[in-house]
């Protein structure tokens, strides 16, 4: 009984960081290290990189979720989260939240002393994220920045030093997250107005709301062109990264106001399949072709 206690609270964990969802930020972060690389690194560095970037996104994820539970609980769309329903303690949130950034941190230091200083400011970034909605309508583009830590830090990890080429692949995940997080607000845009949270469908409407996140992702699949140009990458990875094109496409094709399931799978499925395509892009491109 013991045994399964543990596994479903390990579960209930698992699922208020959502942590499937890594898979958004961890590919982009793959894709810098092998170009900086110019292949795999070292086995070392590829398994604090990896384990950074999940430390990192659990920490903002778990505080994220401390932040909003009163909110969370009041919205019909949430309030069968962990936290509302008591399926995790606050404690245990709390105390996963300060595993997560050590585990981020330790992570770091065990990279290279500038990734372990500049790791400070970026859990700042990764944590504050979560309290921008209560006073600005641009909470997507912060939430754009803390993803967008991750293929720069991965740089960092391998060159020791700041380049143009992941700044620009860093500039195009703001843009991918800022849009799709304005599609996804689309299904609060009431909740939020009774609640006096911000957010750039409820200052702007849905319609325009809509239109701006297409011009985000133009930007980003503009940025993505930039950043094989910077880094020097052939043709096969400017077929995944015009095939992220297309499937920015089909994600505002797919989306309907108000329709929480087509929202979903633009959402999760769609980008889940842009950054592991162009992870393979990246990675056929530097070992195959």
């Amino acid at each position: 009984m013991g045994v399964a206690r543990a596994m479903t609270k390990a579960g209930s964990l698992l699922r208020l960081v959502k942590f499937e969802h890594t898979l958004f930020a961890l590919p982009f972060a793959l894709t810098s290290t092998v170009v900086c690389a110019h292949g795999w690194p070292a086995a070392r560095q590829l398994f604090f990189i990896v384990l950074a970037c999940v430390g990192a996104r659990t920490a903002a994820m778990a505080f994220n979720r401390i932040v909003d539970r009163e909110l969370d609980a009041r919205n019909i769309r949430t309030r069968d989260r962990e936290l509302p329903t008591g399926k995790v303690a606050l404690w245990e949130a709390y105390a996963l939240l300060i595993a997560a950034a050590l585990v981020f941190v330790l992570s770091a230091l065990a990279l290279n002393q500038l990734c372990f200083w500049l790791s400070f400011p970026a859990l700042g970034v990764l944590l504050g994220y979560s309290y921008t909605k209560r006073f600005t309508a641009w909470s997507h583009s912060i939430l754009g920045l803390a993803l967008a830590i991750a293929p720069v830090g991965a740089w960092l990890a391998i060159a020791g030093r700041f380049d143009a080429a992941p700044l620009a692949l860093s500039a195009a995940v703001i843009m991918w997250v800022a849009g799709f997080d304005i599609i996804y607000a689309t299904l609060d845009v009431e909740f939020d107005r009774r609640e006096g949270l911000h957010s750039a469908v409820r200052r702007l409407g849905v319609p325009a709301a809509l239109r701006l996140a297409a011009m985000l992702h133009v930007a980003f699949v503009a940025a993505l062109l930039l950043f094989g140009h910077l880094a020097q990458l052939g043709a096969a990875y400017f077929v995944g990264a015009a095939a992220a094109g297309a499937l920015i496409v089909v994600q505002h094709a797919i989306v309907r106001p108000n329709d929480p399931g087509r929202i979903n799978a633009a959402f999760f499925v769609v980008n889940g399949v842009i950054s592991v395509g162009l992870l393979g892009a990246t990675a056929i491109d530097i070992w195959v072709v």
